[in-house]
């Protein structure tokens, strides 16, 4: 058995989907296993951009299946549009693009409501209003609607009905009238007649190309700093964007997973409310957001932006047991005279603390210790080779991994699939 997680190392935006692209030349099945389209994964082929939502990266690579696994929340309106936008440019999915029956469905009343508590938040999470955490909720619940329920009339037509009476109270407290059933019902039927091709037993489709000896490829989204559990609550996603999600959200074995390679930036970015200690609300901040082009992928909000953050770096990486690193974007940071690492925090009455906080609260007044590191000029997008790095550029990606303490692998010197530097095995 042989299969490969791939998760991010921050609060999402890493450059995940680029790598799933490059990498998913390795792999027969390619599995997207948490969240719902709150995820924007971008991927450059020949200057020409794709942003997936729903769809796992791997589908730009002509020798892949695609499954969305039964941890993702699945909003099937979304995923049909991504789907014929992808058949218009001649990118296949028929019989490569497989839905798990066991994944929960995004209906129009989730979105609704998601965006009316967002509305009302005193302090806002910062959520895309995809209608995700609704949807999770309906699942932890056992109130929600899965994809197998879609041809089971009168079981669809009774789950649905259900669902909108327990939350006829929610809308009615909010102000906002429930979406009527009929409504409802209408939708999930066209939903019906185009899901059904691609429908499958997810977890029959995994095993079953483990015993064939496949390559499994898991596409995390998000990043291990918005986990339900282990990122910073309560400003997170609403599922487990660590590699223990990834395993649960596709049915894979834990023994079958050997290699967890994490995306991160060469510095920092957050989108939405939360703690982020290393962020440069300042000219310097704003140079890295032009140069990054930090703008979500899904919201097109512009992206706080920071340095490196070693702390929360090392703690993902030790959370998921993390084998190899893929650090992105380092062109980004070409032409800064100095590139800055924080190796801690320190609080007002000048403590100093190494490890990240574990409460939201505990964020408050501290302050990152940084080491300054020379920076490098010169274009980099035609550099393969890491000798033909800058060697200040070589000192930086060597002071990450030891660190961190896992090795950096992969360097982004550019948005196309081509612009990598692959130092091989260690």
């Amino acid at each position: 058995m042989s299969a490969t997680a791939l998760i991010g190392l921050q609060w999402g935006d890493e450059g995940k989907g680029k790598m799933v692209d490059i990498l998913a030349a390795e792999a027969e099945l390619v599995v997207r296993c948490q969240g719902g389209s709150n995820a924007g994964h971008t991927v450059e082929v020949a200057g020409e951009r794709t942003v997936l939502h729903l769809v796992p990266s791997g589908i730009l690579s002509p020798t892949a299946r695609c499954l969305i696994g039964h941890g993702v929340v699945l909003d099937a309106e979304q995923l049909l549009k991504e789907i014929d936008a992808l058949e218009a440019r001649g990118v296949a999915t028929a019989g490569r693009l497989l839905v798990s029956d066991r994944a929960h469905l995004v209906f129009s009343y989730h979105r609704e409501l998601d965006r009316a508590q967002e509305s009302r938040r005193d302090e806002k999470i910062g959520t895309t209003g995809k209608g995700i955490g609704p949807c999770y909720e309906d699942k932890v619940a056992r109130c929600g609607v899965r994809v197998g329920d879609l041809d089971r009339p009168e079981a669809l037509e009774r789950r649905i009905a259900q669902a909108l009476e327990t939350k006829r109270s929610r809308f009615e407290a909010l102000g906002h009238e429930p979406p009527r059933l009929e409504e409802v019902l209408a939708s999930a039927r066209d939903l019906a007649r185009r899901l059904a091709p691609m429908t499958v037993d997810g977890v029959t489709v995994v095993h079953e190309a483990m015993e064939r000896g496949e390559r499994i490829f898991l596409e995390g989204a998000q990043g291990s700093l918005l986990d339900i559990d282990l990122g910073t609550y309560p400003f997170v996603t609403s599922s487990n964007a660590n590699v223990g999600g990834l395993l649960s959200g596709s049915g894979l074995p834990a023994q079958a997973l050997t290699r967890v390679i994490g995306v991160c930036k060469a510095y920092a970015t957050r989108v939405g409310s939360g703690p982020f200690p290393t962020e440069l609300e300042d000219e310097t901040g704003a140079r890295l957001r032009e140069r990054g082009n930090e703008f979500g992928s899904t919201t097109g909000r512009p992206r706080r932006c920071g340095w490196f953050d070693g702390p929360a770096m090392r703690f993902a990486v030790r959370v998921n047991g993390v084998t190899d690193i893929a650090l992105t974007k380092v062109d980004v940071l070409s032409g800064f005279e100095r590139i800055r690492f924080a190796r801690a925090y320190e609080t007002a009455a000048g403590e100093r603390h190494e490890a990240l906080p574990s409460m939201v609260d505990d964020f408050e007044g501290l302050r990152p210790v940084y080491e300054d590191f020379p920076g490098w000029e010169g274009e980099l997008g035609g550099v393969r080779r890491y000798e033909d790095l800058p060697a200040e550029l070589r000192r930086y990606v060597e002071a990450v991994e030891d660190y961190c303490g896992a090795r950096v692998r992969w360097i982004g010197v550019g948005k196309g699939r081509e612009h990598i530097v692959d130092r091989g095995e260690g």
